[in-house]
């Protein structure tokens, strides 16, 4: 712990962002304790996975509440499967955008027709939206409570859409950010999933391109869920990351493991470094004012362990973040014993323990989401199932 800490293997691509990041140990979210598959859905709210239990909120949905005032789009959710992260109040995931072309046109290009006959087509979109709502009602009164409850959701849905549509209208007579035809040959493109790299570095250009250009302050990027993640070809991974996950104590698939997060953590450096010379409208780098969360809700694939979540917090350095040490709450328990590395370096098989059962119950992921949106401007001293927010 502390400024002293040495990178592991699969962190070394992110040694000369030392300064500018906090690798962060011994954080969990309690509602998530004993699931598999789905971790996915709480990682950026904090919820609980019962059966009976609805989502929550998404910090980034939070944070949109605060920023979207001041951009054409509240947030942009993109994702390498269908998996988005973001949540809105009522527990409704928001879909994601996949291709690469498809999200340029989404934040940079005209609508086809001209803005008038966009106009009305967001127009009659919504009186559309108007009449489903009112047909809906009527039929509301002679439904049981199990479909009351998946009703509200879809109620729920359509009235996102009626405020992303009246959204949209109000900002057809803002003329969209201009974008050099360099920016615009490196993003405006497709890139098939066999070239992960290539496609993880468009997607991250998008972003910085939408941050540079402030058509929006808040993002999210999902790689896939637990039970869906990507194969990478093009460093000899073919299976996917959860058969991989799956190892059973196999040497060739845990290095292949290790390999594939050092291959997803170097796209993520990619990020810091892009966030860190561009510039925004104001003229200082990007990485000042943008916080940069990457990690997973699970920690050992192996036997589902998502407890001690690996996790690492970049930029942010105007909004008050001070980096460069290594932040571990396992630490901070009454019976941590220490980590257990075998004499190489590696860690021995004991040491997964701390991954299927939080040494410190204190320790949720919620106090670090909570000091995001406190960071974004936000305010709440609660989020999730936070009980502080973290001190860094």
């Amino acid at each position: 712990p502390g400024k002293g800490y040495q990178f592991s293997r699969s962190l070394k691509p992110l040694e000369k962002h030392r300064e500018v990041i906090t690798p962060i140990s011994g954080l969990h979210h309690p509602g998530a304790l004993g699931h598999h598959h789905n971790c996915i859905s709480v990682w950026l709210t904090g919820g609980k996975l019962g059966p009976s239990d609805r989502n929550t909120i998404s910090v980034d949905q939070k944070m949109a509440e605060v920023t979207a005032e001041h951009t054409r789009y509240p947030s942009m959710e993109i994702a390498l499967t269908q998996n988005s992260l973001a949540w809105t109040a009522d527990g409704v995931q928001l879909p994601a955008l996949r291709r690469c072309s498809e999200i340029f046109s989404s934040l940079f290009e005209e609508p086809k027709g001209g803005k008038e006959a966009q106009r009305k087509a967001l127009r009659r979109k919504a009186s559309i939206l108007d009449d489903n709502l009112a047909e809906v009602r009527q039929l509301e009164k002679n439904m049981g409570s199990a479909d009351k409850g998946r009703l509200d959701q879809y109620l729920t849905s359509v009235r996102e859409a009626e405020i992303r549509t009246k959204r949209a209208d109000a900002w057809l007579d803002t003329p969209l950010p201009e974008i050099s035809d360099a920016d615009r040959s490196r993003t405006d493109r497709d890139i098939p999933k066999t070239q992960a790299g290539e496609y993880f570095r468009t997607v991250y250009d998008l972003m910085v391109l939408a941050f540079q250009t402030d058509v929006t302050r808040v993002a999210t990027f999902s790689l896939g869920g637990e039970g869906d993640a990507f194969s990478i070809p093009e460093i000899g991974i073919t299976e996917s990351r959860h058969q991989l996950s799956h190892h059973g104590g196999d040497a060739g698939y845990m290095e292949k493991l290790t390999n594939y997060d050092t291959f997803a953590i170097e796209q993520y450096s990619y990020f810091l470094t892009r966030l860190s010379e561009t510039k925004d409208l104001n003229g200082k780098p990007l990485l000042g004012t943008t916080m940069a969360l990457f990690g997973s809700g699970m920690c050992y694939g192996h036997s589902h362990g998502n407890a001690n979540l690996p996790l690492v917090l970049g930029g942010g350095s105007d909004l008050g973040l001070k980096h460069g040490s290594h932040l571990d709450f396992n630490r901070e328990g009454t019976d941590f014993e220490g980590y257990a590395v075998a004499e190489d370096g590696t860690l021995a098989t004991s040491h997964y323990q701390v991954c299927s059962r939080p040494v410190n119950t204190d320790a949720h992921m919620s106090n670090l989401l909570l000091l995001m949106a406190q960071r974004m401007g936000v305010e709440t001293d609660q989020f999730g199932d936070s009980n502080k927010s973290i001190a860094l």
